[in-house]
């Protein structure tokens, strides 16, 4: 078993699927203790039970958390603490979006949603867990972003205007509290086969418009079989770690080279 995150304590909300799923295994696999943060008790639990079947009962514990809610972060860090006694990172992965749609027809109701979740949710992990880090003059976050933060697409625009707020806070956050012993970094993924594909695609999730999605950019082949789970879960890894000690403020693309191919680069 591998232990690049040995003694690490790590907070991954929307722990329960998807990128934070396969992130939070990947953390007790590296011999991380991980604490499932989701708003849905099935399968947040199922997550900490499937990883402490794996890797020992004190590896993960779930902790039901509203991430829009400061009241619910206190609790999602007095039971680390509690549970774990210290924590070393947060990964900031809760998100959603609404189904793809010209931006004018979008309701308040998807408008307030996702900006409540994409972003008033790391707002609340700074006020309640940045002061801990502090004190301990240490500690990492990790903001899962997307590429559409880097490139807004046409549809989501409300929804790529709060990854693109994700990066710029990341940059920020990191040269605020850098002094402070505290590294912030961002992941901006491409598109995963997670629950939330059809809304980010517009088209239903079939095998026929998945392989148009990877025929589009290069690399896209390594999105079957949905490894891109995977390469999100490595590079988390690594800014985790710390060998990433000296890495802070970065945005970090998972995307098979598609942003830059989006942009025209080298065409």
């Amino acid at each position: 078993m591998s232990s690049k995150l040995k003694g690490k304590v790590i907070i991954v909300t929307g722990g329960g699927h998807g990128f934070g799923e396969a992130m939070a295994k990947r953390f007790a696999e590296e011999g991380a203790q991980v604490v499932i943060a989701d708003i849905n008790p099935k399968t947040g639990a199922k997550v900490e039970s499937e990883i402490n079947d794996s890797h020992g009962p004190k590896t993960a514990l779930f902790q039901e958390t509203n991430v829009t809610s400061q009241s619910s972060w206190e609790k999602l860090l007095e039971a680390t603490l509690g549970a774990f006694d210290k924590v070393d990172v947060v990964i900031n992965n809760a998100g959603t979006t609404y189904p793809k749609k010209e931006s004018h027809t979008v309701t308040e109701e998807e408008f307030d949603k996702v900006i409540n979740v994409n972003m008033k949710s790391i707002f609340m992990s700074v006020a309640v867990v940045v002061p801990y880090f502090m004190k301990q003059k240490a500690g990492s976050m990790v903001n899962i972003s997307s590429v559409g933060g880097i490139r807004v697409k046409n549809g989501l625009v409300w929804y790529g205007g709060t990854k693109a707020f994700v990066n710029k806070i990341t940059e920020g956050l990191a040269s605020e509290y850098g002094h402070s012993g505290i590294r912030v970094n961002a992941i901006c993924p491409i598109l995963a086969y997670t629950d939330l594909a059809q809304s980010f695609m517009g088209v239903d999730d079939t095998p026929e418009n998945r392989a148009k999605f990877e025929a589009s950019f290069p690399r896209g082949e390594a999105l079957k079989h949905n490894t891109s789970l995977g390469y999100v879960a490595n590079a988390a890894v690594y800014l985790c770690s710390d060998d990433a000690a000296f890495v802070s403020g970065i945005c970090m693309p998972i995307d098979g080279a598609a942003t830059v191919y989006a942009a025209g680069v080298g065409k």
